[in-house]
């Protein structure tokens, strides 16, 4: 198939884009190009078609001769999250594009307790990210008919390596910050339930969606991750501590319940994809990270910069006049400078 991959410079699409590749899918990229420079390691190689496209622009004749369009963008605001989504979906559908794969996620059940959820749970979203993903599925099923078929891939909370590290996950921060401080510090008293799930998992979903026979999947959401990886956040904290030989648990002063608290039910997926293993534990996980960080020498102040917090990322961009309220580029984005 020919593929567009929509935020492929982005924490997942460093991972999606090689690994549709190597399962011998044409794929292009379309990234608005906020962390040009923020990498891990070597730099990320090139895969956009223009590495500064808006995907609130996307006309339909750009999206011509593409079978498939998968949206990853995975943190903006709801300019971003919804209103450059259903451009992209509506400019795909018109161009005749037949399947659209939406990067969803878990969180849009937001405080919906410890017991597992299953696709056709209410939702209770306690962030703006969270109720932007309920409000772009219900938008683009809408435009779900027999030509055009919507799919949701509610995620869970993504952890693991890649060269563009996202260090505002908890998994991956816990790792970096045991490992430069010698403290696992938790901001929450630990006990909200989280689903996580490993990017590289996230890219194996994708491809079964991606391949599926389209009954199987129109219009249709599906939680991704392993049962057993519905844990505690101190279990992750444990983890962490117990592979970070020396490392110590901390808690934040003010640390209190989070309102995010929520398990994922994932027998529809694995009853529909019974072929489709995903191997990641969050234990191999963390492994993984500690090896990257220790190769590339990640230091706490990489942990503090803007290079692996998006957030922080979009700040700096913001203050420095790069990017407008609604995070539309002025001007070409300057790209932080390699770490020596």
């Amino acid at each position: 198939m020919r593929v567009l991959v929509a935020g492929d410079r982005g924490y997942i699409g460093a991972v999606l884009v090689p690994f549709l590749r190597a399962a011998g899918h044409e794929v292009d990229g379309l990234d608005l190009g906020l962390y040009e420079g923020c990498d891990l390691g070597p730099a990320l190689e090139g895969t956009s078609q223009d590495p500064s496209r808006d995907m609130r622009n996307v006309t339909p004749q750009e999206l011509t001769g593409y079978d498939a369009v998968g949206d990853l963008n995975p943190d903006a605001t709801y300019s971003v999250n919804l209103d450059g989504t259903m451009n992209l979906a509506k400019a795909a559908k018109e161009a005749g594009v037949e399947r659209f794969l939406f990067s969803s996620s878990c969180s849009l059940y937001g405080a919906a307790g410890s017991e597992g959820v299953t696709e056709d749970a209410e939702m209770f979203p306690v962030t703006a990210y969270g109720q932007s993903k309920v409000d772009a599925e219900r938008d683009l099923a809408l435009l779900a008919d027999d030509n055009f078929s919507p799919v949701y891939l509610r995620n869970a909370t993504a952890y693991g390596a890649s060269t563009r590290l996202r260090l505002d996950v908890v998994v991956n921060n816990l790792t970096a910050i045991a490992l430069t401080t010698g403290k696992v510090h938790l901001q929450s008293d630990g006990t909200p339930w989280r689903p996580l799930v490993h990017i590289e998992d996230i890219s194996r979903a994708f491809l079964a969606m991606l391949e599926a026979p389209r009954e199987l999947i129109h219009n249709q959401a599906f939680n991704v991750g392993r049962t057993e990886d519905n844990v505690q956040i101190r279990d992750v904290a444990e983890m962490v501590r117990a592979a970070v030989p020396g490392s110590q648990l901390t808690f934040a002063a003010d640390a209190g319940p989070d309102l995010r608290n929520y398990r994922a039910d994932f027998s529809k997926l694995n009853d529909t994809f019974p072929q489709l293993q995903l191997e990641w534990g969050v234990g191999d996980g963390i492994g993984e990270l500690l090896g990257v960080y220790t190769k590339y020498a990640l230091t706490y102040d990489d942990f503090t910069s803007s290079r692996f917090v998006r957030l922080r990322r979009v700040r700096e961009l913001l203050d420095q006049g790069l990017l407008d309220d609604l995070l539309r580029r002025q001007g070409d984005l300057r790209p932080m400078a390699p770490r020596s």
